[in-house]
């Protein structure tokens, strides 16, 4: 009798939080998880994950990576394009290369993955790129203008490369979280030349950021809806994940423009 060949999913950016939980619910799901970081050697994988160094800013590593994943199991089902850091600081406070450094993870490192995984999946007439975006994708957020930008430029690229590749058996997909109880505060890149006139509006926003994750859904929450992306016979292009995002979404494609500003103010303690 012959068994079906388990699908094989990639997620990069797999060693903690929104990441690690993706990879270990695709593994329930049945998957061979293949789940990357920059240095995973000391690292226990979870069970069903093989761990595999990436940095997805090099297009060397990114190609040996793809290449590794396709030799061991044959085949690349689902890509997971998790991997990004966060910022913190008004966007006049970052230097350009510190902004060229933060596109090089969060978007470049998109099209990397993407560019490197496309080939092999319309050979096979099938895949599913599954992006990480955020509720930032979609909706400004002051002090956070950077990881924003970049998180704008991922839901254009996939929208418009879905439509690209959709013929070719490949859907392009993305997931917006809302705040994920993670440590991502923590992770984020902060301004390298900070300015004394943001200083306030700096400090609201790194208490406010604070208490958002806090009381954040469990990344599980993430993972369950990024299973369902990759799994849904007919998928949608975008999905929210977690209470706040669910919410805002709402109100963005019901309010008006300047009731959604004034909702956008008060959720992040400005004057109106």
């Amino acid at each position: 009798m012959m068994t079906a060949t388990p699908r094989v999913a990639l997620a990069t950016g797999a060693t903690s939080g929104i990441g690690k939980a993706t990879a270990i619910a695709l593994a329930a799901a049945g998957f061979h998880v293949v789940g990357t970081g920059r240095n995973t050697a000391q690292l226990a994988a979870p069970a069903g994950v093989t761990y595999l160094d990436l940095d997805v800013t090099s297009d060397e590593s990114v190609a040996s990576a793809v290449r590794q994943v396709i030799e061991r199991f044959g085949h690349i089902d689902v890509l997971v394009n998790n991997a990004g850091v966060g910022t913190t600081g008004a966007a006049e406070e970052f230097s350009i290369t510190q902004t060229q450094d933060v596109f090089d993870i969060n978007v470049y490192g998109v099209m990397r993955m993407t560019k490197a995984v496309l080939p092999h999946m319309r050979a096979q007439g099938r895949g599913r790129i599954i992006n990480v975006s955020s509720l930032s994708g979609f909706v400004p957020s002051p002090f956070m203008a950077l990881y924003v930008s970049t998180k704008h430029a991922v839901e254009g690229y996939s929208q418009s490369l879905d439509h690209e590749v959709r013929d070719h058996g490949v859907r392009v997909l993305l997931v917006e979280p809302g705040p994920i109880n993670t440590p991502f505060a923590g992770h984020s890149v902060v301004a390298d030349t900070p300015m004394p006139l943001y200083a306030a509006g700096r400090r609201n926003y790194d208490d406010l950021l604070e208490k958002n994750l806090s009381s954040g859904d469990d990344p599980a929450v993430v993972a369950t809806v990024i299973v369902a992306a990759a799994t849904d016979r007919n998928p949608k292009l975008r999905r929210t994940a977690g209470r706040t995002a669910r919410i805002i979404n709402a109100v963005y494609h019901v309010a008006p423009a300047r009731i959604f500003d004034r909702v956008i103010r008060r959720f992040n303690r400005m004057p109106s």
